[in-house]
């Protein structure tokens, strides 16, 4: 299995031939969704859903979308396509299985309305929380991708995720608001004070899992 970190909280899975792509937002790259066989949307929000493009890559060539039931009300033309899902649920997208948890986004700020959030789990070891720091406490991750930073969450929450998740390694997620200086300062403390292999990928890092 190879995973491609993209830009923001896109990640990219490729394994036995088949394409996977989790939140291709507006702040990562088009070229994400090149030959897409299925995609996992965890929320309706624009940084993790870029409905110009999935309409775009869809029409040069069909995929399958899976997201919470309320992201349909934002894919304007390609509405019909999405297959709903909730907390709980096991499929197989792109020939790899997937596990649902969670179901709600982290709260932004009480005048704020909550929506709909899923984490996936992928393969049995590779884990996607989207914007929610919800643990999956019935597996072990082998890969994290761990939000860094949002408006929804500070520093020593999503550092007590990492660790109860404690998975064996862990790439930066959701660092697309972060200039230079605030990289060098979480990263640095990511390091520094957990036990776990963290680093951020810059866009386009192929790793393998």
């Amino acid at each position: 299995m190879r995973l491609t970190k993209y830009g923001h909280s896109c990640v990219r899975v490729e394994h036995d031939g088949g394409v996977l792509v989790v939140d291709p937002g507006v702040f990562s790259e088009r070229a994400a969704l090149d030959g897409a066989d299925a995609v996992l949307i965890t929320h309706e929000h624009p940084d993790h859903v870029d409905v110009a493009a999935l309409t775009e890559q869809h029409d040069r060539r069909p995929f399958a979308l899976y997201g919470p039931a309320s992201l349909a009300a934002t894919l304007d033309g390609i509405a019909d396509v999405l297959t709903p899902v909730e907390a709980g649920a096991r499929f197989t997208a792109a020939g790899v299985a997937v596990r649902t948890y969670g179901g709600q986004h982290a709260v932004i700020h009480p005048d704020i309305p909550v929506v709909e959030n899923l984490a996936y789990l992928i393969d049995e070891r590779v884990y996607h929380p989207g914007d929610s720091l919800v643990v999956p406490d019935d597996v072990e991750v082998d890969t994290l991708f761990l939000p860094i930073h949002a408006p929804w969450t500070k520093f020593s929450e999503s550092l007590d995720f990492l660790r109860a998740v404690a998975p064996r390694r862990a790439y930066a997620l959701h660092d697309g608001l972060l200039n230079d200086n605030g990289l060098t300062v979480l990263n640095n403390n990511f390091t520094r004070l957990s036990d776990v292999d963290y680093r951020r990928l810059e866009p386009g890092t192929r790793v393998d899992a």
